[in-house]
């Protein structure tokens, strides 16, 4: 694997993909030989291009900042390479433009964009976060994170799932959000 503050060239057989990142994945895994990093792969008509993050927090900013208009994958990246994930979804709920529009080809109008489009989405997922990433999780708390991904309300959500491992409490997370649905 060869790595740069800008990409990644990883080798499987004797295919070798170049995988766009951040400064702040870079610095994530400048570190490891191993590890994994989650993908983000776009197609136009003139290209194939991935987009490598060290943690899937900081491919759904990107996700999520590229669904703004006039905002394309290589602003984001920038944008990423600039703050860290937290720092840029606080930035957003916060409506601190001034943060946003540090960043070299931020204007006043595109961070203003950033927050309005946004700042639904990430207070949206607020407290989403933790359950994704914290290492301890229990089905349940995949379950949930899953329906609530899905645009379910959390409270309707956990009320649901109490229910349902009431009655079986030994159900896989998939289980338990495949019942979900059912009752949603």
């Amino acid at each position: 694997m060869e790595k740069s503050p800008a990409h990644l060239i990883v080798s499987t057989g004797s295919l070798a993909y170049y995988i766009h990142i951040s400064v702040h994945t870079y610095t994530q895994i400048s570190t490891h030989d191993r590890g994994r990093i989650y993908l983000h792969f776009i197609v136009r008509e003139d290209a194939q291009i991935l987009y490598g993050f060290s943690t899937r927090e900081e491919r759904e900013i990107f996700r999520m900042l590229i669904s703004v208009s006039g905002v394309g994958a290589n602003t984001a990246r920038l944008i990423l390479s600039s703050l860290t994930p937290d720092e840029i979804s606080q930035a957003i709920l916060k409506g601190n433009v001034g943060l946003l529009q540090g960043i070299k080809g931020i204007g006043a109008k595109s961070a203003q964009r950033i927050i309005v489009d946004l700042k639904d989405k990430i207070g949206k997922g607020a407290g989403i976060d933790e359950l994704f990433f914290s290492k301890d999780n229990t089905n349940r708390d995949e379950a949930l994170s899953a329906l609530v991904a899905l645009g379910f309300p959390k409270k309707a959500v956990e009320k649901i799932l109490t229910r349902i491992l009431s009655d079986q409490p030994d159900l896989s997370a998939e289980e338990i959000v495949k019942a979900a649905l059912k009752l949603l």
